[in-house]
């Protein structure tokens, strides 16, 4: 008889999973679960191209239906798994249905994290999560709009810059006292300051929202300090939470996201997760992590495809991540931390420069602006624990292979 895989999550890590299953030879019953009515699509984009305007609906989506036809894969959209019972091996859903599965895999992703003020509840205020999110959002771009946005982190800035192309006059409220502040160097976001500034964005810092203020729909943003800012829309974008619910339900260890191995195996032998509700190992690291990436979350799923197929093959990859705002990409590899030293290569003026940060002299993250050689040649001296002479890698005189 043969085996019923079941996926529950139907975002990146999700739709690769089953794909990498199928095309590795899996040849049982495999099923796709997930709680939007869309097919599986490029996430990154509802915060870019989507948003946007500059792609069509039907471009968005990671395969189209007839690719899931063809590879008998089962698609159930649109539902959502309310508990699994680990002893039965039963998913349940919201309409009492239950379905059976010989192993069990969580891409459960994460949720926007929501902000609770007086007036949050007004209409106009947005989260950017899904794609439902950003047309959501995207319907009211247009010019002269006044959008506030809460929040200076990735999604913040992708909505600033998108919003600002359009024509839309922006305000950007953000607690910290910088922008990108748990990501980047001091360097990289006085540059990105910039840049919005320049493109007519308004920042406040060290300042926290008070209330949403209107009558059925938000019309201001009143601050901690006393002011309040006009707004037609707002859009909050204030990190995120892992959908670990489930798992802890079912009894499964949960700290920070799912515990799993470097395998995606949680202490169950018929139920893995991945992506990012995953508390996971990385032996490049050498410590464990939560990770919101699209990278990662693919990584993981092939690492649990070989586990399942018999041949394992641990995800122990460097985290990388990227954002686009304006005709800038940023590209991050590595994880830096609180007291690495910090050597700018380049100059921001020239808008492609990069930032390399050390630790004890190794080499432990790069942010790369528009600079492909230094993210790939970063990468490289993470990956290597290469250590370098800072003088020598600040001197963009000096080839990176070289120092």
């Amino acid at each position: 008889m043969s085996e019923t895989i079941v996926t529950v999550g139907a975002g990146h890590g999700g739709a690769h999973i089953v794909e990498s299953l199928r095309t590795g030879g899996f040849a049982g019953r495999l099923i796709l679960i997930g709680d939007e009515r869309h097919l599986p699509y490029e996430r990154p984009a509802t915060s870019k191209e989507f948003l946007a305007g500059a792609i069509e609906f039907d471009r968005v989506f990671l395969k189209h239906g007839r690719f899931y036809d063809e590879k008998n894969i089962e698609l159930m959209l649109d539902t959502r798994v309310t508990a699994i019972d680990r002893k039965a091996k039963m998913l349940s859903f919201a309409d009492g249905a239950k379905l059976a599965y010989d192993k069990l895999i969580l891409a459960t992703g994460a949720r926007a994290r929501t902000l609770h003020v007086p007036g949050a509840d007004l209409g106009g205020i947005f989260y950017l999560r899904s794609l439902a999110d950003s047309q959501a959002i995207g319907a009211h771009l247009r010019p002269g709009r006044r959008l506030v946005i809460v929040g200076g982190g990735y999604i913040g800035l992708e909505v600033a810059a998108t919003a600002t192309k359009l024509g839309c006059r922006v305000t950007v409220v953000e607690a910290l006292e910088r922008l990108l502040g748990r990501v980047v160097a001091f360097e990289v976001a006085a540059f990105y300051d910039r840049t919005h500034r320049e493109a007519g964005v308004d920042i406040h810092y060290k300042v926290a929202i008070e209330c949403f203020t209107g009558e059925g729909t938000v019309n201001g943003v009143r601050l901690t300090d006393g002011s309040e800012i006009p707004a037609d829309l707002v859009v909050v974008g204030i990190g995120a939470a892992p959908n670990t619910e489930l798992a802890a339900a079912a009894g499964l260890a949960v700290e920070n996201g799912i515990v799993v191995d470097d395998c995606g195996r949680t202490a169950d032998p018929a139920v893995y997760a991945i992506g990012d509700a995953t508390n996971h190992p990385n032996a490049l690291l050498g410590k464990r992590l939560r990770l919101e990436s699209v990278p990662a979350a693919m990584g993981q799923a092939r690492a649990v495809a070989s586990a399942i197929l018999g041949s394992p093959k641990p995800f122990n990859e460097l985290p990388w991540f990227w954002s686009d705002q304006y005709d800038l990409k940023l590209q991050i590899a590595g994880l830096s931390e609180v007291g690495d030293q910090v050597v700018l290569r380049g100059d921001p003026a020239t808008r492609r420069f990069a930032t390399y940060y050390l630790r004890e002299g190794v080499v432990v993250a790069v942010n790369a602006i528009s600079t492909g050689k230094d993210f790939i040649g970063g990468r490289k001296l993470i990956a290597e624990r290469r250590m370098v002479d800072s003088a020598r890698l600040a001197d963009t005189a000096i080839p990176l292979h070289e120092v």
